[in-house]
């Protein structure tokens, strides 16, 4: 007999050949916080820590195919999705996933300020896929498209957090971790109003590739495991620090964390 819940999470997003990101992070974090990972896979890449070299992307049929099998069997406790560029996919998820705990990591701007994914497709997200979300985890870049404003200090973080949540998210939390400060202020605000602040030590590294990818799965996880939303992001953001701080320093460029225990 079980002792404890095994969380059933189901991940949406792109597979990372590098091993670093996408897909193959999401599952060694959730795998991690003893979760039980399933996966609709939207893309193949080819990339490595130098970068991405091709991108072949699933027929959103067969993307719907994989979700609809996990949905009429194993029953997810949270849904956790990645970058999303179509908007026809991005509408055919909101559709499937409705009534599913969704946390939502909105890839839309690469750490150089890259706009990954067209301008449609940030709409589609704003309008279907965010007011179901249980939680959205923006980087500053990604929060200043979905708030509509610059932020360049704290308070404007917040404030761009406070308008994500009016847009429907039960649960906004803006990572700052692409701020010019030595140190990195996650803030969270959550359907009551109530704000956190998460502070930590930026660490210079070039290995930080697939951090958002685990700090979401790692949340989901969690939150399946029913934690209230603060310990899990704080749990999350501990684990992601630890990560960086003993990458095993993997490819010329920037490498994947460490995702567990050695």
């Amino acid at each position: 007999m079980q002792k404890n819940k095994i969380p059933k999470v189901l991940i949406i997003a792109g597979s990372d050949s590098g091993g670093g990101a996408g897909i193959q992070a999401d599952i060694k974090a959730v795998t991690y916080f003893k979760g039980y990972a399933m996966t609709a896979i939207t893309a193949v890449t080819s990339q490595n820590t130098k970068g991405v070299q091709a991108i072949f992307q699933l027929p959103i049929n067969h993307i719907e195919s994989q979700i609809n099998s996990v949905l009429e069997d194993i029953n997810p406790d949270v849904v956790k999705t990645g970058m999303l560029a179509d908007i026809d996919l991005i509408e055919m998820i909101a559709t499937r996933i409705s009534g599913y705990k969704l946390v939502m990591d909105p890839v839309m701007v690469a750490t150089s300020g890259d706009i990954l994914v067209p301008e449609d497709c940030i709409s589609a997200i704003k309008d279907t896929l965010l007011p179901k979300s249980y939680l959205i985890t923006p980087n500053l870049y990604e929060a200043e498209l979905l708030s509509g404003q610059t932020i360049s200090n704290l308070e404007e973080q917040i404030e761009a957090a406070s308008r994500i949540l009016k847009l429907g998210a039960k649960n906004v939390l803006v990572k700052g971790g692409h701020s010019d400060s030595e140190k990195i202020t996650d803030v969270l605000i959550q359907e009551d109003k109530t704000i956190n602040c998460f502070e930590s030590k930026k660490i210079k590294s070039k290995n930080t590739h697939g951090t958002g990818c685990t700090l979401a799965s790692s949340i989901a996880c969690l939150v399946g495991h029913n934690k209230n939303l603060n310990e899990s992001v704080q749990t999350a953001i501990n684990y992601v620090q630890k990560g960086i701080t003993l990458a095993p320093n993997f490819g010329s460029g920037n490498g994947p964390i460490l995702h567990f225990d050695v």
